[in-house]
């Protein structure tokens, strides 16, 4: 909750939406528009600082928890929606993160 209310607020302060957010295990999925003189590694600066700052002030023992106490890993992926699929593809997977995949479970059987 905290993560995608953040979301929420981020976009109410920067020319980001926040179009559908996706949580698995170790990881998270962000689908967002933005301005195009925005650079994709900006938004995911934005997004990793101000997310962090606020869990570590919501569950300050997060940040005891953690080693080195950094929420976030230093890595990102960024790909437009036109790279690799269209804009409904894309947002159907992102919703789906977390959700078992019988495709998936069918793997685990070899």
């Amino acid at each position: 909750m905290v993560i995608q209310e953040t979301a929420a607020e981020i976009a109410d302060r920067f020319p980001i939406e926040m179009e559908a957010i996706g949580t698995d295990k170790n990881h998270i999925h962000l689908l967002c528009s933005a301005h195009p003189k925005m650079a994709p590694g900006r938004i995911v600066q934005i997004f990793k600082s101000i997310t962090a700052r606020e869990i570590f002030r919501r569950k300050p023992t997060v940040k005891r928890i953690l080693w080195g106490g950094e929420f976030w890993t230093d890595g990102y992926y960024v790909a437009t929606v036109g790279e690799r699929a269209n804009w409904q593809t894309v947002e159907r997977y992102v919703q789906r993160q977390g959700q078992p995949r019988e495709d998936l479970r069918q793997l685990r059987m070899f």
